[in-house]
Formats: structure tokens, sequence, C-alpha cells
């Protein structure tokens, strides 16, 4: 109903809050597997190299639908997209439980990452039809901050509901929640928020009056001249640097404190994730207060380059931690997660911002190439604990401390891509539509190069 008192309605904060739930319950879904991942190995006779291969598979299949995602999300609206995809992800989520080896565990794991592929970018889209663009910066930082605190939750009570119902009805009490959300999804939420049953006349003009604030709103381009801008292609680079950070979190992390400290160590898991969703918050109000401050660009560039000069920080701590304490390590890993989340709201923010209408897109393709860095994180993670070493700070063998040192190359790399993104740098008049497609074809060859070597690791790299 449009016809309400002079003062808006609030229905865009109960969106952040039921988009805040579907990531919690995304990370609920994704990371059980690693608190069930000791059950699962001694169950199906897996190797710690294989259950990377398993972890690897949701991140390929979840990167290569990102862009698929979100063209849907743009076409047919986030309501139908996401109700959809949480449906089918909570599907495989359960059929996870009924994996009997290695092959039917990367089948469903594969499946379910094509599934949660649409998670972000739909988000990203609802976001942008229903958020003025001086509120996405904190919006972005809250519905993030629910994937860390689904991960927390998930190590925390994940291993206590394994022992109570074993680990394969673990993921079909897990899928069962996500069926649950979908259903409150369609019930309650409309594409445009004039459709909207309580957004009030007041609470609509505020939403479109900032919308027309939008950065790029009004600039007629194509998809292809946008993803292939240098804008593009830095903010997906920057983004692979996050997620071969952030990913060991849901992954490796948990069997890592187990392997090198003790079982007594595990405890400590949850607290990266409770650094994470600190920095979410702290990033996302600084996006926010920068922006209305009247700092456009800077109100993305800043957060973003100081949140990866501290990962780099952290990552280097983790090598120099005392090799005893399992908190020493965790605390450093900890400033390195904080460090690399406060990046997350700037680089949605800023897809929304290049993106306009085609946001779910746009964020889809620096999501999928992000988690095509998820994937290579979590295959090269034990391999490098196994073989690799690097002179004066990873020359430990049997630690992930070359690891660490990789990924704080990363992590400065990223911080330079960000002297090159600009959210305002106009894309229409950039490049021709030869010179368009030619970044496309060489972009599609890179994916492809990334895809091959990340199969030849899994079927042919194996440790006879």
């Amino acid at each position: 109903m449009l016809n309400g008192p002079a003062q808006p309605t609030r229905q865009r904060h109960v969106l952040i809050l039921l988009l805040f739930l579907h990531t919690v319950n995304t990370y609920l879904d994704r990371v059980c597997i690693s608190a069930a991942a000791g059950d699962i190995k001694t169950d199906l006779r897996l190797s710690d190299q294989m259950m990377g291969y398993v972890f690897g598979a949701f991140a390929v299949g979840y990167a290569l639908f990102q862009i698929p995602a979100g063209w849907l999300s743009d076409r047919l609206g986030p309501r139908k997209v996401l109700a959809g995809v949480v449906l089918a992800w909570s599907l495989f989520t359960a059929l996870t439980g009924a994996a009997w080896n290695l092959a039917g565990l990367l089948v469903v794991r594969f499946l379910f990452g094509v599934g949660e592929a649409g998670a972000f970018p739909g988000a990203t889209r609802a976001f942008y039809t229903w958020l003025p663009v001086g509120e996405r910066g904190l919006a972005q930082g809250l519905f993030h901050s629910g994937a860390r605190a689904g991960a927390a939750v998930t190590l925390l009570t994940m291993p206590w509901l394994i022992g109570v119902l074993g680990w394969r009805w673990m993921f079909v009490t897990n899928g069962a929640l996500g069926i649950a959300w979908a259903l409150a999804w369609i019930w309650w939420f409309r594409d445009d928020p004039a459709q909207h049953r309580f957004t009030n006349a007041a609470e609509l003009k505020h939403i479109q009056a900032g919308v027309k604030e939008d950065f790029v709103v009004s600039q007629r381009i194509t998809f292809l001249q946008m993803a292939t801008s240098p804008n593009m292609l830095l903010a997906m680079f920057q983004y692979v640097a996050s997620n071969v950070t952030f990913f060991i979190s849901f992954t490796w992390l948990l069997p890592y404190l187990q392997t090198r400290w003790g079982p007594e160590a595990v405890v400590w898991a949850p607290v990266p994730l409770v650094f994470g969703m600190a920095a979410q918050w702290t990033s996302g109000g600084l996006v926010t207060w920068l922006y209305r401050c009247g700092f456009r660009v800077g109100s993305r560039r800043a957060p973003a380059m100081g949140g990866f000069l501290l990962s780099t920080v952290g990552l280097i701590l983790c090598v120099l931690a005392a090799p005893d304490s399992a908190l020493a390590f965790v605390l450093c890993f900890g400033v390195a997660v904080f460090g690399v989340e406060m990046t997350i709201s700037p680089s949605w923010a800023f897809c929304m911002d290049v993106g306009g209408e085609r946001s779910g897109a746009v964020s889809g393709s620096m999501n999928m190439l992000g988690n095509l860095g998820a994937a290579l994180s979590a295959i090269l993670f034990p391999f490098f604990v196994s073989h690799v070493t690097l002179p004066t700070l990873g020359a430990k063998p049997g630690t992930a401390d070359s690891f660490f040192v990789f990924a704080a190359g990363l992590n400065l790399l990223a911080a330079l891509a960000w002297l090159g993104m600009n959210p305002g740098r106009k894309l229409g008049a950039a490049a021709s539509t030869a010179s368009q497609w030619i970044r496309a074809i060489a972009f599609a060859l890179l994916i492809a190069g990334v895809v091959a070597a990340l199969i030849y690791a899994t079927f042919f790299l194996r440790k006879p």
C-alpha cells in the first residue's frame, strides 16, 4: 500500500535483515562440510588432498555459474531467482548426506556450488533497486557479516549436531532451513518496491531519489563493455586475492589447527570469523560515512586499500607467530581476515556503482573470478603445507607459512589495483566493439586456463 503516514516506512531495513539471514543460511550450508570433514574422511576413506578437491569442486561450480545467475537476476528479477536457487542448493545440501564415495561427493558439491551461484548476485540486484546509493555500503557490510556469523555458528554448533544426528543427517537438517527461508522470501519480497504491500509513498520517494544519485545509473552501455573494462578487470583481480586468503577460514583452518596444535586448538577456529564480522560492520559504516562526507570515490577506495594492506601485515605475522601457540597464530590470522573483510563492502558497492541495472551480472563477474581464487586456495593449501617452502619467511616444512607468504603477495598487489579502480569513471567511450571482443576472448581463455589447471591439479597431481 502506498497510502500511509508522512514518515517513511522502513521496509528496506526489513530487506537487509532478510538478506542477512539469507547469507547466514548460505554459509551454514557452505561451511558445515568443514565441521564434518573428519567423519567424512573416515567413512569414505578420503585423504586430506581428496578433501581439498571436494572443497574445490564447490568453488568451481559456484564460480562458473556466477555470470549466468547474475544475468538471470537482472532479467527475471531477484524474487524468482533467489527463491529458485535457495531451493536448489538446499536440495544438494541434503543430498551431500547421501554421498557414498569421492566421485559422488565431488558431483554433489559441484552442483551445490552451481545452486549457490545466484545467492550474492541476486541479493546485490535486490539492493540496487531498493537502496539509495548512500545506504549501500553499510547494507553490504551488514549483509556480508551474516556469512561470517553463519560460518562461526557452524563451527560452534555443527560438531554437536553431528554428535547427535551423525554427519549425514546434519546435512539434511541444514537443507530444511534453506527451504524455510525460500518460502518466506517469495511471500515477502517484491522486485519493485512500489509494488510492495508495506512500503508507503514517503519511503518510495526516498528510495527513488537516492537511486538517481547513482554513479552510472543513467549510462547506456553493454554488459560486454562493462565486464571487460579496466575498472572491472581490476575489480575481479582484487576479489581473487581476498578469496584466496579468506576461504581458508571455511575449509582448512579447523583441520590445520587440529593437525598442528592438537584437538584442543579447534576451539579457536571461529575467532577469525568474528574478526571478519566486525570488519564487515566497520567497513560498511566507513564506506557510508565517507560517501556522506563527499568522498565518493574515496569511500570505496580507502577502506579497500587499507584492508588489503592490513591483511598483508596479518599474514606475515602468521609466519612470525610463536610456533607452539595456536592462539597467537589464530589472532594473527584474525588480523589478516579483518583486513580482507574490510574490502568486501566497497567491492560489492563498487559493482552496483558501475553496474546499475546490470548489477547482478557485473557482481557475478567479480564473484566468479573471486571464487576461482577460492577453489585455487582450497586445492593449493594442503599442497603448500606438504611440498612448498620459501626462503626466509616460508622456510619451515610441514606448515602453511609458504602459503601465507604467497597470499600476502597477492593482497599487496590487490591494494595497488584499487589505485586504478574508479566508480565514477565513464565507460561509454572506452573502447571499440572489436577491442571489447578481443578482451572478452582473452578473458575467457584466461578463465579456461585456470579451470584446466584446477582440473589437472585435481586429477593428475595426486600423490602416489
